[in-house]
């Protein structure tokens, strides 16, 4: 059985994390799999990409089987969480995580580098790293901290609540939250809606609101500058503009 599967619909990528049997929990077999999948999704045919988990869980983070065999750990986060992570983050296209069930640890991290988060109803959020005597990585403090601001994510992570999905939602963790045996056909429909927008338009507005955080408001209307004028030199602008004037739905090609 693969470790991850990738399946594609259309303009939609769909990356499962197979380890059902095991809450979809990290080992190195799956993040190589998650990285080839990951790859794939660069194709610029992908206009949008799905992440969720098969069987009850989205993913509880690492298998602590084989974390007792990492050795140097920082090492191993470096090997195999990094990249994945960052892959995620490069992706010039939007990422939706489905979480579909329990979401933990590193899976929570990895959760919350997508771009879009909705959940089934009977889905969980819990840090997991501080039951255990660790800290959170994966990118957790980067990105919950970024959901929630400094007080609320220090407050979470250190106390390892468990939250709802009905809590995470308030909280503004996901956007949307769906009977559990509606959200797989929600996540396609989403994910659609997306696939047809102005794919290199949404791509440079994910790359802005990742440089917002650390940028002076001089170097971030720079940004917008230098993007704006790539994003008038796109396909989707011209067509974009044609549909305006010609009072009909534009129709993007995603370049």
């Amino acid at each position: 059985m693969a470790e991850v599967e990738s399946t594609r619909d259309g303009a939609v990528q769909t990356i499962t994390l197979n380890r059902p049997d095991k809450m979809n929990a990290f080992t190195r077999a799956l993040h190589v799999a998650l990285k080839e999948a990951l790859k794939e999704a660069r194709d610029p045919e992908v206009r949008a990409v799905v992440i969720t988990g098969a069987g009850r869980g989205f993913c509880a983070g690492q298998d602590l089987t084989e974390f007792g065999e990492a050795g140097d750990v920082g090492a191993a986060l470096r090997e195999t969480y990094h990249p994945n992570v960052l892959a995620i983050r490069a992706l010039e296209k939007p990422v939706i995580a489905a979480v579909n069930g329990a979401c933990a640890g590193a899976g929570l991290s990895f959760a919350c580098a997508c771009d879009i988060r909705i959940a089934a109803d009977n889905a969980s959020f819990v840090p997991g790293f501080i039951g255990i005597g660790l800290v959170p990585d994966a990118g957790g403090t980067y990105f919950i901290h970024r959901l929630l601001g400094a007080s609320r994510a220090f407050e979470w992570m250190s106390s390892n609540r468990r939250l709802t999905a009905a809590e995470a939602h308030a909280w503004g963790i996901v956007s949307e939250v769906v009977e559990g045996d509606a959200l797989s056909a929600r996540a396609a429909e989403l994910a659609s809606f997306y696939a047809a927008l102005p794919t290199r338009g949404i791509g440079m507005t994910k790359r802005l609101f990742d440089h917002a955080d650390t940028a002076t408001l001089e170097e971030q209307l720079e940004h917008e500058a230098q993007l704006q004028a790539a994003a008038t030199q796109t396909d989707d602008f011209r067509e974009g503009v044609a549909a305006f004037l010609e009072k009909r739905e534009p129709r993007f090609s995603g370049r």
